[in-house]
């Protein structure tokens, strides 16, 4: 029957990823997306932080250097992460599962010089 299969694409989950602090620079120089990712993760669960950040690398980054967004499979040390404008570590960092109009926010903190 149409539209019970999982991965439909009505079963998504609309957000809105915003970078600053020179992040934006990996993502094409543009600060907001609006993204629409599956409410099912590959792994079957629900689409959570951990998935967004795969996401992130694998579909949205168009530079190569992956290695000054990410470190192990998580956020790189020095970049703070907002869920609706609370700290990321708070919400349950990559576990966090991700609801329709979330705004999720990276934020550099490391300045060269």
């Amino acid at each position: 029957m149409a539209g019970d299969a999982v991965g439909d694409p009505v079963d998504t989950v609309p957000i809105t990823v915003e970078f600053t602090g020179g992040l934006e620079m990996l993502f094409s120089n543009k600060r907001k997306h609006c993204v629409s990712l599956p409410a099912i993760d590959e792994n079957g669960g629900a689409s959570n932080l951990a998935y967004l950040v795969r996401y992130l690398c694998n579909q949205l980054m168009n530079d190569c250097r992956k290695e000054l967004f990410v470190s192990d499979d998580t956020i790189r040390p020095g970049i703070l992460v907002l869920v609706n404008d609370a700290d990321w570590e708070l919400e349950g960092e990559g576990a966090y599962v991700l609801q329709r109009g979330d705004n999720i926010l990276f934020v550099s903190t490391l300045h060269g010089g």
